[in-house]
């Protein structure tokens, strides 16, 4: 009886799987804290912010690409599914609300509430399916490893914390990328990523999507929270504009055949064990700018300092170099305005130094602009390309 109730929580290879409203409403949680990374990075643009932001976002990312990995294989409507990602999705409303002092007084909290999410699902998801769970019981072992630098992390203070929770962010990464080698398990096979590939490039699709909302959720409290002028409300709409070419960019060709390539591929499985990197840093390009265009939209006449352009133009430099790494995926190969793109935010940067906040954030949103058009322009009078993974 017990395997029979594990074979009807387990998912096999049934076809295309369609999104459901739970995990819409799963995602949602990670506005938030998207929202709250760039709020608590625009409160300390230097260095150690970045780095601090940075470690925070790959927290963030690897509990969102984890627990859609590990619940994929299950079917979500099952109650043991659901309960577990209620766990996660309260596990990350502490983690977030713990954000703006997770390098200070709420460390400790902001570690267990990540090792809590990563190991409690684990054992929710064994333990539903009666040790039938092939990658969770995997994570299992590997998220209660990197649990001591976590933990460890949260109790000392200074450098070594970050250090401390660096090697716990490269203990999680390296086991993926090593396909989760376990005593006695072995590495997760390949096929287990392939099953459900279809429904993981539709899910990546649409958290990029949902992560676009930190951006409008940043800029549209931020111009609520600092009084109505003319500038502000052009701030805005370059803001906005910026939003929009963001997703444009993403989702031309390449975004709209992720699923035709991942199905056309020779390794779907590679493919999609590739495809939580390469999101990652796009992701990572909206973050910093959503901290740009409130800074902007606060302070739109005042002089940008070459840290507010560095996160101006560096957002939207980390996504394009995202976008190249998935375009090549998709078509093996990258269209020449990418890296022309990128070549002018790097010279833009120095040249933008003391001019109003209003023009680099302006500047950001034209070469976004450009890459669009060169996009439009490319395809024009084309039919659809199709896809050719390299692998």
């Amino acid at each position: 009886m017990t395997t029979d109730r594990a074979v009807g929580l387990t998912r096999r290879d049934e076809g295309p799987q369609r999104a459901t409203l739970l995990e819409l409403f799963f995602d949602l949680v990670f506005v938030a804290a998207l929202a709250l990374t760039s709020r608590t990075l625009a409160q300390r643009l230097d260095w150690v912010g970045i780095a601090q932001t940075a470690l925070v976002l790959m927290a963030i990312w690897w509990i969102w690409s984890a627990t859609v990995l590990a619940t994929e294989l299950s079917h979500a409507q099952r109650p043991p599914v659901f309960l577990t990602t209620l766990w996660v999705m309260l596990g990350t409303i502490l983690l977030a609300g713990s954000l703006p002092g997770a390098f200070a007084e709420h460390a400790l909290l902001f570690a267990g509430a990540y090792v809590a999410i990563q190991v409690g699902r684990g054992v929710f998801l064994v333990a539903a399916l009666y040790g039938r769970a092939p990658p969770a019981n995997r994570l299992i072992f590997w998220f209660v490893v990197s649990a001591v630098p976590w933990l460890a992390g949260g109790l000392v203070a200074g450098p070594a914390r970050a250090l401390l929770w660096a090697a716990a962010l490269a203990v999680d990464y390296g086991a993926a990328w090593f396909r989760y080698p376990t005593p006695r398990l072995g590495r997760l096979p390949t096929r287990q990523y392939a099953v459900a590939a279809d429904h993981l490039a539709e899910r990546y699709q649409q958290f990029f999507t949902l992560a676009l909302g930190d951006l409008v959720l940043v800029t549209t409290l931020t111009y609520a929270d600092n009084g109505v002028t003319t500038t502000r409300t052009v701030a805005l709409v370059v803001a906005f504009a910026a939003t929009v070419l963001l997703w444009q960019i993403y989702v031309h060709r390449a975004g709209a055949l992720l699923q035709a390539a991942i199905e056309s591929s020779r390794d779907p499985g590679g493919f999609v064990r590739s495809a939580p990197n390469t999101h990652l840093l796009m992701v990572a390009g909206v973050v910093p700018t959503a901290t740009g265009f409130e800074v902007v939209i606060a302070h739109p006449t005042a002089s940008t300092t070459p840290w507010l352009a560095g996160v101006l133009l560096g957002g939207p430099a980390l996504f394009l170099a995202g976008r190249a790494r998935f375009e090549y995926e998709v078509f093996s190969r990258v269209s020449p305005s990418r890296p022309v793109a990128l070549l002018v935010l790097v010279v833009a940067g120095p040249a933008l130094v003391r001019t109003p906040a209003l023009v680099s954030g302006l500047v950001a949103a034209l070469v976004l602009a450009g890459v669009a058009v060169a996009d439009g322009i490319r395809a024009h009078g084309h039919p659809p390309e199709a896809p050719a993974p390299s692998t």
